[in-house]
């Protein structure tokens, strides 16, 4: 008879005893090991995992104990903060360090946290970082390490407290507040404060308003910049996540009053020299706080793009006027205002329409539409000014052709405008999970200007590839795009090796590339070879199921995303290799390959899964924060139901791991499996299947209909009898 579900054997220990091997129940494990040792009180003792998370076993967690388990008898959590919260004002600077660094560790468990915060415990550490520079200055300068010490893990005690999201952020001191923006420059060569300090720093922005203007006011970015002229990766990640804060939360009058502070300091060519092209790879973190700055920098534009042309404001009428003088300058009379008025009308809307404008009369009609408004004319402006030979180039190449053939440059402009806007989704809030930088806008001052001038020409040289008409225009930006996607996709360096790998796409290679695509996706449609597909389909799904359950079986690192995102903890999934069971557990660090069962504490059995959920569905997504709106963290988004009111939340590392995992698990349940990534493999595999199969018949047409079945032989000599 196998035993109860909730009685599990795991070791015990006791400290200065022999470990124990015992049986215990899930639903009072802590009674019985208590009364083999002869302990009373029992309030005052708790169990907790014996591994380097050292968490306290608790109501919520218990029937998680899991067999081989190993655990340790200590002191109940509330003991336990009270002992810390009495050694860390010890006089005794030895005893107050090691209490420091007891606290810094426990404070990971949220258990622990919430009743040393329920004996004040913030208010105290926040007191002991105030006062702590004047009170040990004496200490500093005899023992300086561990002065750095005791300093480095108060503030890891406090930032693991806050991490837990118990405490309001709201409830600081200016004080504090002066005290952690002191640390970043007083402390730039002990790596711990630092990193903790900056930590702070950024979540008083992020999780306050308020405080927000009172970090703003403390630390400036000229105290930042010198982070990232360092080697340490892990102290420019955290600077550039500071710089992104601050960036973020400003208002938005104050947006480009910073940006103009950013390009004063040199941000950018001191990320692209010490960050992007030094001789190191960039982690995960560093290159989704790079893609944050990029959309942050080219959210600047967004002001510009929503802004529609008045074609009253002679300013902006001057704009038209300029690009005009610059492409016509040479033609004009040398002195057209003794002409008439209607002489001068008429030669400008005979030049507006060789500009490639669809209002010839008054060109400011054009830029009335929203996006791309006011930042298409910029961005002509810019072109005309900064590559003037190119633009005269353009615009006369294009006004000597027949009225069909030429390609209009202001109504290309509009519309790349726009479609580079959608392209890099300007306007859009950074994802929380993406790390989609290009390093190529890290190379210039004006790299959303520079990468228009590079797309334009591009246009004008496809547009001439396709011997295109005006009817054609649409046609032309759809391959315009395909370019600059694929162009994209390569991670080009620079500005100048972005154009190379356009030169390498012209509408020649992008034909080129589509055929062999179509007929990779080849849809044979003859009834012969639609029910074959019937026939092997079930097979094929069959395939892709086992694939995805093994996949499960390997388990996928997830992230646990939350306010501050670069402390974020990580955790490991993976499905037993019999499918029974799915474990689980947190991890210290990303790992490197495939986490082992053992290693991982919880697990949850298959069958108890009711259903899973996905996206706006999710019970991490119904909740109050910003991931509810970030568009991208929605489609990664899935959780497991299970019991009554127990669930597993999900976000997925990218599209490609959500699919398999919602694939899988839906495997799990019976269910289809209904995501992009599947229909695109069984098209795939079909497709490669019914090919093989065919190999024998290439060249041959395969007939409607099957062919008649032949008449009987006159006799059957011929029939060799094996017997």
């Amino acid at each position: 008879m196998p035993p109860p579900a909730d009685i599990v054997k795991v070791a015990i220990e006791w400290p200065g005893a022999f470990p124990k091997l015992m049986e215990i129940d899930q639903v009072s494990a802590c009674v019985p090991v208590l009364s083999w040792w002869s302990l009373a009180n029992h309030d005052q003792f708790a169990l907790q995992h014996a591994d380097s998370s050292n968490f306290y076993i608790t109501e919520k967690n218990r029937n998680e104990i899991k067999n081989g388990a190993i655990l340790r008898l200590t002191t109940s959590p509330a003991q336990n903060a009270q002992q810390l919260h009495e050694r860390i004002q010890s006089s005794s600077m030895d005893a107050k360090l090691e209490a420091l660094k007891d606290l810094a560790n426990y404070s990971r468990d949220v258990t622990f946290a919430q009743e040393f915060i329920n004996l004040d415990g913030i208010s105290l550490l926040t007191q002991m970082v105030e006062s702590g520079t004047e009170r040990y200055q004496k200490l500093q300068k005899i023992m300086k390490p561990c002065f750095g010490d005791m300093l480095s893990f108060t503030l890891t005690a406090f930032v693991e407290l806050m991490d837990h999201g118990i405490v309001s952020w709201d409830t600081f001191s200016v004080a504090f507040i002066k005290k952690i923006a002191s640390y970043v420059n007083k402390f730039a060569s002990d790596i711990s404060i630092l990193q903790r300090s900056l930590a702070i720093l950024e979540s008083m922005v992020l999780n306050s308003h308020d405080l927000y203007q009172k970090v703003a006011q403390e630390i400036t970015i000229g105290q930042l910049i010198p982070h990232l002229q360092g080697t340490d990766q892990e102290i420019q990640t955290y600077t550039i996540a500071v710089i992104n804060a601050l960036f973020l939360k400003a208002p938005d009058d104050k947006r480009q009053e910073m940006a103009n502070i950013l390009a004063q300091k040199q941000l950018r060519s001191i990320i692209l020299t010490h960050v992007i092209r030094a001789q190191r790879a960039i982690n995960n973190e560093m290159a989704h706080q790079l893609y944050v700055l990029q959309v942050l920098t080219f959210n600047l534009l967004e002001d510009r793009m929503m802004t529609k042309m008045d074609p009253q404001d002679q300013a902006q009428r001057d704009i038209i006027f300029e690009l005009r003088r610059i492409a016509f300058d040479a033609e004009s009379e040398p002195n057209n205002s003794s002409g008439s008025m209607e002489k001068r009308k008429s030669m400008y809307t005979r030049d507006y329409k060789k500009l490639g404008f669809i209002n010839h009369v008054n060109p400011a009609l054009d830029f009335t539409q929203t996006p791309p408004g006011m930042l298409a004319l910029d961005n002509m402006l810019y072109f005309a000014k900064h590559h003037q030979d190119a633009y005269i180039r353009i615009v006369l190449e294009n006004s000597s052709r027949e009225d069909k053939h030429e390609c209009p440059f202001g109504r290309s402009s509009i519309e790349l405008t726009k479609m580079l806007c959608e392209i890099l989704k300007v306007g859009e809030l950074p994802s929380e999970t993406c790390n989609d930088f290009h390093p190529m806008f890290f190379t210039h001052d004006r790299s959303f200007e520079e990468f228009f001038c590079i797309c334009i020409q591009l246009l004008n040289k496809t547009w001439k590839e396709m011997r295109a008409t005006s009817e054609d225009f649409n046609k032309v930006m759809q391959v315009v795009k395909e370019q600059i996607m694929r162009a994209l996709t390569t991670k080009p360096s620079s500005l100048d090796q972005f154009k190379s790998k356009l030169q390498n796409l012209s509408y020649t290679e992008i034909l080129k590339i589509r055929q062999s695509e179509r007929m990779n996706q080849e849809d044979f449609q003859s009834r012969p070879i639609l029910e074959l597909k019937e026939k092997i389909q079930p097979e094929i799904l069959e395939l892709i199921k086992q694939q995805r359950l093994n996949r499960l079986v390997e388990g996928t690192c997830f992230r646990k995303l939350n306010s501050r995102r670069r402390q974020d903890k990580f955790w490991y999934c993976r499905l037993s290799p019999n499918h029974k069971v799915l474990h689980y557990g947190d991890l210290e660090e990303s790992p490197q390959g495939e986490v082992p069962h053992d290693s991982l504490q919880d697990k949850l059995p298959v069958a108890d899964i009711k259903a899973v959920v996905t996206g706006k569905d999710c019970p991490h997504m119904k909740e109050k924060g910003a991931l509810k709106q970030n568009k991208e963290v929605l489609e990664l988004a899935f959780s497991i139901l299970y019991d009554s009111s127990g669930q597993l939340n999900f976000i997925a590392p990218d599209k490609h791991e959500y699919c398999v995992w919602t694939d899988g698990l839906n495997a799990l349940l019976g269910k289809d499996m209904l995501s992009d990534l599947t229909r695109n493999d069984l098209d795939t595999l079909l497709s490669m299947e019914i090919k093989l199969r065919l190999l024998d018949l290439e060249n041959i047409q395969i007939p409607d209909a099957p062919p008649p079945i032949p008449k009987e032989p006159s006799n059957y000599d011929f029939v060799y009898d094996c017997n």
